[in-house]
């Protein structure tokens, strides 16, 4: 029968669906806030390369269960749904809030169908329309994060229903309804922790509903058998083996858990939970007083808070305090109700013994009662509570409604409360749209939480607005004197607003806050946020002075002895030795870090910039492909590896180093930098359409691109295009008219192409004006100056460039030349400089190869990852900036491909004599 009448038909399932769709439509334009930026957005355990396995080892927001930092809040099921989403949608948010809306529709079904057992179909109506728009539910729902609640909530009914289920003709037992509740709150256990009190309830229904016992029936009947005066009934026997089964079950889960966590209860610190640290007996007064408040937000849901930690709530810290007469009312209230559902048999009192179950069992794991979490109050944990909290409110209107006098104002009353909270619902959505509108509306609710200044602050701050944000940050230094994270806030800001002595005056103050070092302790901090990381913070700000990189290597060390396994710690420390000129000792740290996070795929690209400064190239490449297989669009080391097989001169490596650059223009399309080394590639395979192709797209999207136009022009010199290069470079030379090379060139095109012996001239003078002691430019103007048919100055600026080059054979037979035709003055009109027009072509060609070479004025954005600024507070604006250092080529490096270059140069200009007729 009452599986008959549990039934849910199409119609009440297409009410719920519409009127949760009412309440909730404005959710789909919500983006990601609070804590679903650790959660969704900084998750890597979301991203299809992640590996399943890691949804198993990790926890919620994705930090490993083994790491002193984790919550320790074990919900892959949900995690997983979250990947699914990402599959499907990566990082949109409407899917994400999508779904949890189809999931809320589903709970209303599933609840609706739960209160057909205790409830008439109106009743049961009621219930679930009042569960559906309840404004409390907002954060559970509009929160993307929100959806641990929700699925652990579906499994949660759906195994009371299965155990409703394991009672059969005769009081028999059935036991594959059992098994699968066995398996349903296992499941819902793995999408939030409190799917487990499901047993406690499925206890009390087998018991008192199932059975019928009333609490007097089973102290009679205990009394009985401890007198020898009776045996067990045989049904009771029966109830027992049932109650061992789930009890054993449970304890099994609870031992699962236990090791999954390590035996390792999560660490907070005071500001999440005050109450926590706090001395008896304010603890146990705050905790008491902390359940009326709950009540209190079902059953007046006007003001909603998105975050209750911190000072939101004063501590109750004596029996003389007023707020203590809340807690005695709410304990003789509840009291009072389960007395009467204990002591007298009938379907009302195992209605309301059944709400009661609802309300206080899945409510212990957040009670604070027995163990404490990292809030005070949170309204996402009351989604469950308040299914039974419905069910007492249904059950009271249907007994209202039953007296003719009060027929007609009952259901007003239900109308008015159910309009009013649809209404509340939908305007309360709106606050999730963004996190400042989410902390700015908290913050209308409660101003003695310096987690909210804070929280506006970084919504200012992610918006660029660091005038704002300050006010923000200093205003939570106000509320909160002692929160070392609003200080690191307030220091954080100050650096964007390049005021680093007041930044480093906020930080000083955070590190004057935190504990005296212990030797041989770790100082426990929790995921967000890490208080250790005012050492970091104040490290990269000091490490700017280059007086001062000692002082900051001291803080990174300092961090360290702290907290050995603080991973950032030696990531920014092995920043700061490559800067300081300590490769190995840079490697030291980075392979520490490795040891701690060996699926870092930064860490990996920064021990290749070390190896590239220990100059072990092929060490170096092992690590950017290492990076690369762990993110295969980690962008630098895409670049950076393409750069490092070019320059290796494998041509077999040559067709992966295009790839690896295509791939990162793919990621990077407007980069030229990308382009340009794609061209130079080209230039490498002689595929020369190719190339100019490349090059163009690069200098369109940076016209002053030095590099490109160079190499652009020098590209049409060697392939038989000299006027083409003239344009080119024309406009590298408005952007840089200092550009030696770029005029040495546009000289040789002038002279040999277009005749202009006063252009040439120019050029070569211009060059001389920049660098006397250029010797390419003044070999170039003597050999204008015999052009110009002028002997005797043409010798004297030869003797004067042989001075600067005596070794230079070829300057030495031009003068020669010279002189032999001063001496012969009367032959000097028919003679030139003798040459082999085929040796003066091939030799001309080797000498643009060279030149190309050289690849002149390449650039290579080589980037460390890492100088990260940590800020205090919530998850979602833990966001870190990243600070690139350019490691320098060094000294011996420049020297060498600038000789490459000059000995280029000097063959380039020889021929150019040669084929001038010298």
């Amino acid at each position: 029968l009452l599986e008959k009448m549990a039934n849910v038909s199409l119609k009440e399932a297409a009410l719920m669906v519409g009127v949760v769709t009412a309440c909730y439509w404005n959710s789909l334009f919500c983006g990601f806030v609070f804590d679903d930026v650790s959660a969704i957005l900084d998750n890597k355990d979301l991203h299809p390369s992640t590996p399943l396995r890691n949804l198993f080892q990790n926890d919620f927001w994705g930090t490993p269960m083994s790491e002193e930092r984790s919550h320790k809040s074990y919900r892959p099921l949900t995690v997983l749904t979250f990947r699914l989403n990402y599959l499907f949608s990566e990082l949109n948010a409407v899917s994400y809030h999508f779904l949890n809306l189809v999931f809320h529709v589903v709970v209303c079904i599933v609840f609706l169908k739960v209160c057909k057992l205790f409830l008439d179909n109106r009743s049961s109506i009621v219930a679930s329309l009042l569960f559906a728009v309840h404004p409390i539910h907002t954060e559970a729902v509009t929160g993307v994060v929100g959806r641990a609640e929700l699925l652990s909530s579906i499994f949660f009914l759906a195994a009371f229903l299965s155990y409703t289920k394991s009672k059969g003709p005769d009081n028999t037992i059935v036991w594959t309804p059992i098994a699968v509740t066995v398996f349903l709150v296992a499941v819902a256990t793995l999408c939030k922790e409190q799917g487990i009190t499901v047993v406690g309830i499925c206890c009390v229904y087998e018991v008192f509903i199932a059975q019928g016992y009333t609490l007097p029936a089973l102290l009679d009947t205990a009394v009985q058998i401890l007198r020898g005066k009776g045996s067990i009934p045989f049904s009771m026997l029966q109830t027992l083996l049932k109650l061992i089964v789930l009890m054993f079950s449970t304890l099994l889960l609870v031992v699962v858990r236990v090791q999954v966590i390590q035996s390792q209860l999560p660490v907070f610190t005071r500001f999440d939970n005050p109450a926590a640290v706090s001395p008896s007996p304010a603890r146990q007064l705050t905790f008491n007083y902390l359940l009326p408040v709950n009540a209190w937000l079902l059953l007046n849901p006007s003001e909603l808070c998105c975050d209750w930690t911190m000072g939101t709530i004063p501590l109750v810290e004596s029996l003389l305090d007023v707020r203590n007469v809340a807690t005695l009312t709410f304990f003789c209230f509840l009291g009072s109700l389960m007395v009467f559902s204990l002591r007298y048999p009938g379907d009302s009192s195992k209605t309301v013994l059944m709400a009661l179950c609802l309300i206080v069992l899945p409510f212990i794991p957040a009670s604070n009662l027995f163990f404490p979490v990292g809030f005070v109050v949170a309204e996402r944990v009351l989604y469950v509570p308040s299914m039974g909290f419905c069910i007492l409110v249904a059950h009271g209107w249907k007994k209202l409604s039953n007296k003719s006098v009060l027929r007609k104002i009952s259901w007003v009353c239900l109308a008015a409360v159910l309009f009013t909270h649809a209404l509340k619902t939908l305007h309360r959505n709106w606050d999730w749209e963004s996190e400042y509108t989410l902390f700015m509306s908290a913050l209308k609710v409660n101003k003695n939480n310096a987690k909210l200044w804070n929280n506006v602050g970084h919504a200012l701050e992610n918006e660029k607005n660091f005038e704002r944000a300050l006010q923000f940050f200093l205003q939570a230094t106000q509320v909160q004197p002692d929160d070392i994270g609003a200080h690191m806030n307030v220091g954080r800001t100050y650096k964007n607003l390049n005021k680093t002595k007041e930044a480093e005056e906020s930080y000083m103050i955070a590190k004057s806050l935190m504990p005296q070092i212990i030797p041989g302790k770790k100082y426990a901090a929790r995921v967000a946020p890490n208080h250790l990381n005012v050492y970091i913070n104040l490290a990269n700000l000091i490490r700017a002075n280059e007086s001062r990189l000692e002082e900051a290597d001291q803080l990174y060390r300092q961090a360290i002895s702290m907290r050995p396994d603080f991973k950032q710690a030696y990531i920014s420390r092995g920043e700061l030795l490559l800067k300081m000129n300590k490769p190995l000792k840079a490697k030291e740290a980075y392979l520490r870090a490795l040891e701690l996070d060996r699926t870092n795929a930064d860490l990996w690209y920064n021990l290749a910039i070390v190896y590239i400064e220990l100059k072990d190239p092929t060490e170096a490449l092992k690590n950017f492909n290492q990076a690369l297989e762990l993110n295969p669009t980690h962008k630098l080391a895409l670049f950076n590896s393409a750069l490092l097989m070019q320059e290796s001169g494998d041509a077999r490596l040559r067709p992966e180093a295009k790839q690896r650059l295509l791939h990162y223009v793919k990621e990077e399309p407007q980069d030229s930098n990308g382009y340009f080394n794609l061209g130079m590639l080209a230039m490498d395979d002689k595929k020369d359409t190719e190339a100019e192709a490349w090059m163009k797209k690069a200098i369109r999207l940076q016209p002053n691109f030095r590099s490109a136009l160079f190499n652009l022009a020098l590209l049409y010199s060697q392939t038989g295009k000299e006027l083409m290069a003239l344009p080119v470079l024309e406009d590298l030379l408005r952007y840089y008219p200092d550009h030696t090379k770029g005029l040495i060139l546009k000289g040789d095109i002038l002279m040999n192409q277009k005749k202009d012996i006063v252009g040439a001239k120019m050029c070569f003078e211009k060059i001389l004006e920049l660098d006397p002691s250029n010797v390419q430019g003044k070999h170039n103007l003597c050999v204008v100056y015999f052009e110009e048919k002028d002997l005797i100055k043409a010798e004297k600026c030869l003797v004067e460039t042989l001075a600067l080059a005596p070794h230079e054979e070829y300057i030495q037979r031009h003068l020669n030349i010279v002189r032999s035709k001063i001496a012969s003055r009367g032959a000097m009109e028919q003679s030139s400089l003798p040459s082999d027009g085929t040796a003066a072509t091939e030799a001309k060609k080797n000498s643009f190869q060279n030149l190309k070479e050289a690849k002149s004025e390449k650039t290579t954005p080589q980037s460390t990852v890492g100088n990260k600024e940590h800020s205090k507070n919530k998850k979602p604006t833990e966001k870190s900036s990243v600070d690139k250092e350019t490691p320098k080529k060094s000294t011996k490096e420049i020297k060498d491909i600038e000789k490459k270059r000059v000995a280029a140069l000097k063959r380039l200009e020889e021929i150019e004599r040669i084929l001038n007729g010298e």
